[in-house]
């Protein structure tokens, strides 16, 4: 049985521990991973801090010409990639290879292009006889955690913008996918990425709470980013901030999407469905809830329910059978308390535990749990309403603020929404699932706060002035 090893210094490693990968498709055993112990872990470390002393000194043209290399190499390596994440996560075709490695490549040309544009500044002291200048250094030796439904977009995301500025990075992946997160460290260092700028690990789940306590702690791991649940999410901010260090968080969402009564009903209709149940609706981004104005509600919810048909009512894996029980939970909660089917069968048993076809539920309101609670699946709730005011308050009743759609054919109307919805990202005529490397990417609310995206790289400098006399 194959395992998966990490990767320290440039090496394939082996602990003594190991834990077994399973698909969510079938339950097979798919193979192992190696599981990093507490030393482990800050072997690690020591290793990114050794190589950030020789990393941080590289010039900008040295790093950009490393990060294009990658940039080949994940699309030479394209298959591969795609297999890898298939098999842990249960993603189609279209989600891994199709759509998560041309994304990580798009990433990697993006950041090695803004490399060089790292720049100080040169400030007017107001003393006389005095002059100034705002140099601009990395941090040091990065916390990255990325999830498993997304692992290259958001695994290339929590370590490529680090890099690029000059920081190491040690990468913590999911166990549900760690071959996936393993063969990102395997591209750098196909790419001549030094050794230690970038080490890969992963533990078995009963480590976690043990393995990124000792990370955080240590004095060497100057700043931390993580993406996944704004539970999780809240744990890693309080250790955070009991040891002063920033943090970047991208957590839950429960994107409304507001279809007005003058939009484009079967574009509306095609960008909600899609954005909706996209890989079962298992993303932070994924639309939760349709705002629909009542003038054309009943038009709207035949045009959703022939989109759906017409490419998204298939049965899909949900990455276990939690997910599962919790949709079905959320529907038969909201069914109970007055709302109904739009499409699909609350009821439908399929041939294991972890699939489940896309359902829509149609008056829905407060007092049933899936108006507020983050499904993470394919289901969707739809809202009847008839003012602009009314589907503002309902799409910011939530504790949630990642991204959010809306559809009109009048711009203004379009942008007067985008102004006062609470969220990281609005996406006027587009679905709400949207993220790529030339855009602040985050969120407000529960959804976290710090941005990936196009202002990554300050994310991950820090400032130091310097004065002198003349």
């Amino acid at each position: 049985m194959f395992t998966v090893p990490a990767i320290i210094d440039n090496k394939n490693v082996y602990f003594e521990a190991s834990f077994p990968v399973q698909s969510p498709v079938t339950g097979s055993h798919l193979h192992d991973s190696t599981s990093a112990s507490v030393a482990d872990a800050l072997t690690a470390v020591e290793s990114a801090q050794k190589a950030f002393h020789r990393w941080k000194k590289t010039k900008p043209t040295a790093r950009r010409d490393i990060f294009l290399k990658a940039a080949k190499i994940v699309e030479k390596r394209g298959e591969e990639l795609g297999k890898y994440m298939m098999d842990e996560t249960a993603a189609s075709e279209f989600w891994g290879s199709g759509f998560n490695v041309p994304l990580a490549v798009d990433m990697l040309k993006d950041v090695a292009g803004r490399i060089p544009s790292i720049q100080g500044s040169v400030p007017i002291p107001g003393a006389e006889g005095k002059s100034a200048m705002v140099w601009k250094e990395p941090y040091g030796v990065i916390l990255g955690i990325a999830p498993w439904n997304a692992p290259y977009i958001l695994g290339f995301r929590a370590i490529v913008f680090a890099i690029a500025a000059g920081n190491t990075v040690i990468l913590k992946s999911s166990e549900t996918a760690p071959r996936s997160f393993w063969a990102i460290g395997d591209c750098f260092r196909e790419a001549g990425l030094p050794d230690g700028v970038l080490n890969v690990i992963a533990h078995k789940p009963s480590d976690a709470p043990s393995i990124t306590k000792t990370l955080i702690e240590d004095p060497r791991v100057k700043k931390i980013n993580f993406t996944g649940s704004t539970q999780v999410g809240k744990v890693i901010a309080e250790l955070a901030g009991r040891n002063l260090k920033p943090v970047l968080l991208e957590l839950g969402g429960k994107a409304p999407a507001i279809v007005w009564e003058d939009a484009d009903l079967p574009s509306a209709a095609q960008a909600c469905a899609m954005g909706a149940y996209l890989y079962a609706g298992q993303i932070c981004m994924s639309t939760e809830r349709i705002i629909v104005h009542k003038n054309i509600a009943e038009a709207f919810e035949r045009e959703f329910v022939a989109a759906a048909k017409g490419g998204w009512s298939d049965v899909q894996v949900l990455i276990s059978e939690a997910g599962v029980k919790k949709n079905k939970l959320l529907i038969k909660d909201a069914v109970s308390k007055g709302a109904s089917i739009l499409h699909g069968e609350m009821e439908a048993v399929e041939d294991t535990n972890t699939k489940m076809k896309p359902i829509g539920v149609k008056g829905v309101r407060e007092g049933m749990d899936l108006y507020k609670t983050e499904s993470f699946g394919p289901t969707v709730s739809f809202i009847v309403v008839d003012t602009e005011e009314e589907a503002l308050r309902i799409a910011n009743d939530t504790e949630y603020g990642l991204s959010a759609a809306v559809f009109t054919e009048d711009l203004r109307r379009g942008l007067r929404f985008a102004k006062e919805i609470e969220s990281g990202a609005v996406h006027i005529n587009g679905m709400s699932v949207h993220d790529e490397s030339g855009l602040p990417h985050g969120g407000v609310k529960q959804s976290g706060y710090g941005r990936f995206g196009s202002m990554g790289m300050d994310e991950w400098i820090r400032t130091k002035t310097v004065t002198y006399k003349d």
